[in-house]
């Protein structure tokens, strides 16, 4: 698992590490350590956490006058045991709500496994979000995990499968595949 790295192509676009407003500014990464590991797995140092044992991302892009994030995971997303997105929503995404992001497309093929449990942080993430016109989008999620997401009702909050099954999603520029994802939601919205 150590080699996989989170999509690094646009750094020359974006860098967390570099933005004042990212909950990851000054964070200073050194790639010839690996120290972060899931079941005893090293990751790749790249990666980021946010509290969880078992789940790590990457903030691929922001967009602050757009509203969106692309972030990237790897690892299990557990909320039976390690509450994943209560740990995600309030050590992370509260942050990024904070500032003004209402929009979060979530890059899912490094996802391993998905582990269920009460739906209320992701009702109220959505809530959240939908307050400022804002969605929640799972891009590339493999079709097993998403299956486990809809056995807990979380495609209730978050869109996921069908057209946002992105493959090409890294040969666009982040602008753009914001505006694909986005251009689909609006289409499963309707008018």
């Amino acid at each position: 698992m150590h080699n996989i790295e989170p999509y690094y192509n646009w750094l020359k676009y974006y860098d967390s590490s570099f933005d004042e407003r990212s909950p990851f500014f000054g964070k200073e990464y050194n790639y010839d350590l690996l120290q972060d590991n899931i079941y005893g797995y090293y990751i790749h140092p790249a990666w980021d956490s946010f509290e969880s044992e078992t789940l790590y991302l990457k903030v691929l892009f922001i967009n602050y006058e757009k509203n969106f994030v692309i972030l990237e995971f790897i690892g299990e997303w557990n909320d039976a045991i390690n509450n994943d997105i209560m740990l995600l929503k309030r050590n992370f995404i509260e942050v990024l709500m904070a500032e003004g992001i209402n929009k979060f497309i979530l890059i899912g093929e490094n996802i391993l496994n998905f582990h269920g449990s009460d739906d209320s942080y992701y009702e109220e993430w959505f809530e959240e979000a939908e307050e400022g016109n804002g969605w929640i989008a799972a891009v590339s999620f493999p079709e097993f995990v998403q299956d486990e997401m809809r056995r807990f009702r979380v495609d209730q909050y978050i869109n996921m499968g069908g057209t946002l099954q992105i493959d090409e999603w890294r040969t666009l520029h982040p602008n753009r595949l914001f505006e694909l994802v986005s251009a689909l939601i609006q289409r499963r919205l309707g008018p």
